[in-house]
């Protein structure tokens, strides 16, 4: 990529966080409008799972793929066609008329989504190349997280009480495009020096891993253990044939010595523990101030908004200290603020009293907002910058499986519990597990950001960089004295 002036990388950036704002922005304001749509599509519980895992799932599966791809094509190339197919899977998902096509048009975004976030993060990696003018980039990028959590709840309220829940898949369309044009006339192409080979069978058994663990999961409160365990049987064995196939593969689609790197392997086990604990946290809430209080679209959106506010405020900050200190203290604040968040819905109750239920939500977000940006910077920043698209792949994929677990498992203990009883004679205790499962989350993010963020964990992190473009070297030399 060419050496760009500080106005063209500014405007990069912009444009890459546009992609990220339609992608995060169609989560949050989706579960605002959970409620209307199954009353309009009489959606059971599982059936808003799935409008939630269908999408993040695909992500999950497809990161990868997108990072490697255009490490190889290209960049830019990738990046404007995810544009494309997010913006026609945006209008399909609006025109969606029953629960199961409004389903597949939501893979169908995912698939575009997929090329996006990754992409974009590969973009970014490569075009502020100073270790500190990209932690304030990558800082800017997790703030666009934060805005897309503060107005998605309102703009997903006013959409849905004044248009209809249709209308929330419209923004996507007039961004998508702008963005599109704007990626065309400013942003370079780039890829990696040296193209990665396909990975199919890799490809192949991500799928089915991440496929049949979250079918299991959203269906076990439904199904008996005939349906439940064979696909439980094929997600461990499609992790065991990652285990053993890849590590064979010169190129593969997961490269396992990353995760040799302490600070490499906590940002993934983190990623997947804080956007668990969102996945979940967001789905509870949504349907606790809807269906439980009896508040409109807007109203609950409203409600949401101390949750939204810490978030978009302390992204930058967030940001800002990873490239002055380092990650551990936005990952200390982080993980402390979900966890005592998590303890004061599981133990207190604190859906029951307006105090307690604004306090949670303020937690919530100072703690969220505060983890992304280690996330990705430590993700990226120990990792040759030719493997760049891989790495930041595996980062979102990271992300995007926490969130799908975290509705899966959330969902399915709450939908357990309910059984047959209405929402509002037994919500509070029903969803009491679920809240331990995110006060869990937040622990992991408190003791993993403390454990892979000193002076050992850097160590392995640089031994592990050395290893990769040693070998990166030999495979180049190889290939020369082959052709």
């Amino acid at each position: 990529m060419p050496e760009l002036s500080h106005r063209r990388r500014l405007l990069v950036l912009a444009i890459c966080c546009m992609s990220l704002l339609i992608v995060s922005l169609d989560n949050t304001v989706l579960n605002v409008a959970l409620p209307s749509v199954q009353r309009d599509l009489d959606a059971p519980t599982s059936g808003l799972q799935w409008t939630i895992d269908a999408y993040t799932l695909v992500l999950a599966s497809l990161l990868m793929l997108a990072g490697s791809t255009a490490d190889r094509i290209g960049r830019k190339k990738v990046f404007m066609a995810g544009l494309v197919v997010f913006s026609i899977g945006s209008l399909l998902c609006s025109l969606a008329p029953n629960l199961e096509l409004l389903i597949v048009f939501r893979m169908v975004q995912a698939v575009g989504g997929s090329m996006l976030n990754p992409v974009a993060m590969s973009i970014i990696t490569n075009t502020f190349t100073d270790p500190r003018e990209r932690a304030r980039a990558i800082g800017a990028w997790g703030g666009v997280v934060g805005i897309s959590m503060a107005a998605g709840p309102l703009a997903g309220g006013l959409l849905v009480e004044s248009v209809g829940w249709r209308s929330i898949f419209w923004v996507n369309i007039p961004v998508g495009l702008a963005a599109l044009l704007l990626t065309l006339r400013f942003v370079p192409e780039s890829r990696a020096p040296r193209a990665r080979r396909p990975d199919p069978v890799g490809q192949v058994l991500v799928i089915a891993l991440f496929g049949s663990l979250t079918y299991a999961i959203i269906e076990a409160p439904d199904s008996g253990p005939g349906t439940v365990v064979p696909f439980a049987v094929v997600a461990c064995a499609a992790l065991l044939a990652l285990l053993r196939y890849e590590p064979r593969r010169a190129e593969p689609l997961i490269d396992l010595r990353f995760f040799r790197s302490a600070p490499f392997s906590g940002a993934t086990v983190i990623a997947i523990s804080a956007f668990a604990a969102l996945g979940g946290f967001l789905f509870l809430s949504t349907l606790y101030l809807q269906n439980v209080r009896g508040l409109d679209a807007l109203h609950a959106g409203l409600w949401m908004l101390p949750m939204a506010a810490p978030c978009f405020l302390c992204a930058p900050l967030s940001g800002r200290l990873v490239g002055s200190r380092g990650p551990r203290l936005p990952l200390l604040v982080a993980g402390a603020a979900m966890t005592a968040s998590g303890v004061l819905f599981a133990a207190f109750e604190a859906e029951t009293s307006n105090a307690t239920l604004f306090a949670g939500y303020v937690l919530f977000g100072i703690g969220f907002g505060f983890v992304n940006a280690p996330i990705t910077n430590t993700a990226v920043s120990g990792m040759p910058r030719a493997q760049a698209g891989v790495a930041a792949a595996v980062a979102s994929t990271s992300r995007q499986l926490g969130q799908t677990l975290g509705v899966a498992i959330v969902g399915a203990v709450l939908a357990a519990g309910i059984g047959s009883s209405s929402y509002k004679d037994v919500f509070v205790s029903a969803a009491r597990p679920g809240w331990w499962v995110l006060t869990g989350c937040g622990l992991a993010v408190l003791v993993l950001g403390f454990v892979t963020s000193g002076r050992w964990a850097r160590g392995t992190a640089e031994r592990t960089a050395e290893k990769l473009e040693s070998a990166e070297v030999r495979q180049v030399v190889g290939a020369s004295e082959r052709a």
